[in-house]
């Protein structure tokens, strides 16, 4: 057990020690209290007349006794009893007037008289009270004695019933008529929003699904890539249902003590029984769907053993209301989750990317919440805007609209098409910079040869298989190629291109990619020698060595036998896995380095244009193309490196 946690445990059993003894403390001391009456019945007559000291010189006979009580404090008190009274006479003075009245009547005129003990004091309470004074004094006073005992007493068994505060996930209570939005500002997405119409009707309609035997709360669970809409849609239902929302985020629920986690989901739980019908939204809550008993930890797993206990109120009346909507990014399919967790989840709802057509509308529906004028619609090509923008979200679409409007404020312009393009370059790629490479000329020709290596090696499939420039341009992907440094990325230029929202790629396409990232570190040997390779090809060679063990050791795309490698912990497998990785990628990096040769004197042609301008469209590059024809189909003309298996037709067909 680590260090940590074993000084946790230590701590809650030295807390539970010390409750104890305060709670006994406190209740022994009370009942001393309680006990602790004056034996001595007799009446007492409280006074601060000092002339009945100075008179007790001509009563010496009738005197049974005489005491001072606390002679150094502030108010001694000088206790008498006569012979022939019953009452106890007890005279308060002021501490300047006892030295004088002990001198001058007591020991001058003899009369006899004690120091009143802590014993005698202890049975007789009531000579210390004022005139006034009484139980609820007395009360008053042992609350005083044992304040701190008694706060920290209150503090303990708070925190023992309710948690320690702020420790309960930033949970937030949401009445329905705060809450925003509807249904149809979910743009697109028929599919998500029809799957929570159903939702709704499940719950509306609760006793026409116990009629089918079908009488388990609706736990909710979605998933889906960030910024899909998830936490929207939850407000737009609890909205729709007139019933309260309790939102916390799962991760943040543990708060870092031994049992926290538990406490906190119990809270949330009983605030949402409290209100009846209610439901509670735990966002990002992917670490509570990690398969449990992994660790030798147990009490990681408390907190998701509480939710799986909660989430099961079929068994009990308590809570019948409550639903239950978890979010996560990540989902069974893509990421091991425990089997029980599951299974109490009934529904389940996959968010996705919006497609173009979506993104398109989504584009039109941020846009069009600007003022009139701010917006040049005449010069704005939404499906343009819509093409570059594949697999970005909502929440990312309306980052680059709010980018747009950004530049339009600073330059003074009307957002266009053109305006939209580079706000999406400033949100996913960042700042770009002419001055850091402005004075670096050979650094610069450099970035030049590596990004027209990617483009060529990019169109290289196209080009090999016959097609015209023309049919090349509408099938590339290019936007802009650039020496401007980009310090978000570490980048000292860029190929900027659009893709597609295809996500599932083939071997062929795999390939097309890896060569592709090839194309910049093979134009750099083609130009300056296998030594004169530079570190500006680290990120590419980071991303092809990810892409080749998915290919090799995930996929076994090169192998008879479908097998996921990466699960097989042995040396034997890592070492089948290393050696198919070094054979594809020389094999894919020599044919890349084939290949650029064909391009050559087209690139050496392009690269000044490149430089001079530091940034060329994608029209501009063909446009380029096109002057250079000869020279591109005189280097095709050469010898074709048909040896890799990669057929340039099938790629393209």
């Amino acid at each position: 057990m680590p260090d940590f946690a074993r000084l946790q445990i230590a701590f809650k059993n030295v807390y539970v020690r010390v409750l104890t003894a305060m709670l006994l403390g406190i209740v022994t001391g009370w009942a001393i209290y309680a006990a602790d009456v004056p034996q001595d019945t007799a009446p007492v007559v409280h006074s601060q007349n000092i002339s009945e000291i100075t008179q007790l010189a001509g009563q010496k006979e009738r005197l049974d006794y005489l005491m001072v009580a606390k002679p150094l404090s502030d108010s001694p008190r000088y206790i008498y009893k006569f012979k022939d009274a019953p009452q106890l006479h007890v005279v308060k003075v002021p501490s300047t007037s006892h030295l004088s009245l002990e001198r001058e009547v007591l020991l001058k005129n003899a009369i006899p008289y004690s120091i009143a003990k802590d014993d005698y004091l202890s049975t007789h309470k009531a000579v210390m009270q004022d005139e006034k004074e009484g139980f609820g004094t007395e009360v008053l006073s042992f609350f005083k004695r044992h304040a701190l005992d008694l706060t920290v007493l209150a503090l303990i068994l708070y925190v023992m019933k309710f948690g320690i505060p702020g420790m309960n996930g930033g949970a937030q209570l949401i009445a329905p008529d705060k809450l925003k939005g509807s249904m149809d500002d979910l743009i697109g997405m028929e599919d998500i929003k029809q799957e929570v119409l159903h939702l709704e009707d499940m719950i509306r309609n609760r006793d026409l699904y116990q009629e089918h035997n079908i009488d388990k709360p609706f736990n909710v669970m979605l998933t889906g890539p960030a910024g899909t809409g998830k936490t929207k849609l939850v407000g737009y239902l609890a909205k729709r249902l007139n019933i309260p929302l309790i939102q916390a985020s799962g991760s943040a629920l543990e708060s870092g003590y031994v049992g926290g986690g538990s406490k906190a989901l119990s809270a949330l739980h009983r605030k949402a029984c409290a209100k009846g019908k209610c439901i509670i939204f735990l966002d990002e809550a992917q670490s509570l769907f990690m398969p449990r008993g992994r660790s030798d930890k147990k009490w990681e797993d408390d907190t998701a053993n509480t939710l799986l206990g909660l989430l099961d109120g079929v068994k009990s009346d308590k809570g019948q209301g409550v639903i239950w909507v978890v979010a996560s990014n990540f989902d069974d399919a893509s990421t091991e989750m425990d089997e029980a967790m599951l299974r109490r989840f009934s529904v389940k709802i996959n968010f996705r990317l919006p497609n173009k057509a979506e993104r398109r509308e989504l584009l039109k529906s941020f846009l069009s919440r600007k003022k009139e004028g701010l917006v040049d619609w005449n010069d704005m090509d939404l499906n343009q805007v819509a093409e570059i923008t594949q697999n970005l979200s909502p929440a990312l679409l309306e980052t680059v609209v709010e980018r747009a409007s950004m530049l339009s404020i600073q330059e003074k312009a009307i957002i266009n098409t053109d305006l939209l393009f580079r706000a999406f370059e400033r949100a996913t790629i960042g700042l770009t910079d002419r001055a850091t490479t402005a004075e670096k000329h050979k650094q610069r020709e450099r970035i030049a040869v590596h990004e027209l290596g990617h483009f060529f090696m990019q169109i290289d499939p196209y080009l090999r298989a016959g097609m015209s420039l023309a049919e090349v341009k509408d099938k590339s992907h290019l936007l802009k190629i650039s020496t401007e440094a980009v310090s978000k990325i570490g980048a000292l230029g860029y190929v900027l291109q659009s893709g597609d929202d295809m996500s599932l790629r083939t071997l062929e396409e795999l390939e097309r990619d890896v060569i592709g990232l090839y194309g910049g570190v093979a134009a750099e040997e083609l130009f300056y020698g296998a030594r004169g390779i530079s570190v500006g090809s680290q990120n590419d060679i980071e991303k092809i060595t990810k892409m080749l063990n998915l290919m090799v050791s995930r996929l076994s795309m090169y192998s008879r036998a479908k097998l996921d490698y990466s699960q097989l912990q042995n040396d034997a497998s890592g070492e089948h896995t290393l050696r198919q990785v070094e054979e594809k990628s020389d094999e894919l990096y020599s044919y890349t380095l084939g290949a650029i040769r064909d391009y050559r004197d087209v690139i050496v042609a392009i690269k000044d244009t490149l430089l001079d301008q530091y940034v060329l469209s994608k029209d501009a590059v063909f446009a380029l193309l096109e002057e250079h024809r000869d020279a591109l189909q005189a280097g095709l003309a050469g010898q074709r490196h048909a040896s890799l298996k990669l057929c340039a037709e099938e790629a393209v067909a």
